[in-house]
């Protein structure tokens, strides 16, 4: 079973910051795009950032400007640090390996169902 795997995440107080990191099979790593869901409760899974390996990156508006999605190819590595962390960004934080090109970024819509793995998730809460 493929596995990705999942770290960080936490409780934090609005204002501060958290990340988390994935790690992934290397030939998971090098075929698909890596992102970052969330699925807060009672609500859709829905995408937050993704990342490229020719360093193209994508973001949900809602994380513009502070969040930042990088990638350790050397690990098969993918990272989400969150900043100025809000209470609606509370959620259960999925990693993605994402079957999109990166010049396909702004024609087509980063939905779960191009999503061909997901790992376990990670909690990130935010207190008001």
């Amino acid at each position: 079973q493929v596995q990705l795997v999942e770290s960080g995440g936490g409780l934090v107080q609005a204002g501060g910051s958290l990340s988390v990191s994935c790690a992934a099979p290397a030939f998971i790593f090098s075929r698909y795009a890596m992102g970052w869901f969330r699925q807060a409760p009672g609500k859709e899974r829905e995408f937050v950032a993704a990342s490229w390996s020719d360093s193209s990156t994508s973001y949900t508006n809602s994380v513009k400007g502070r969040f930042t999605i990088s990638r350790d190819n050397a690990k098969n590595t993918v990272y989400l640090q969150m900043d100025s962390l809000k209470p609606e960004d509370t959620a259960v934080y999925y990693c993605a390996a994402v079957d999109l090109r990166s010049f396909q970024i702004g024609r087509i819509p980063i939905t779960a169902n191009r999503v061909q793995y997901w790992g376990q998730g990670t909690q990130v809460t935010v207190s008001s």
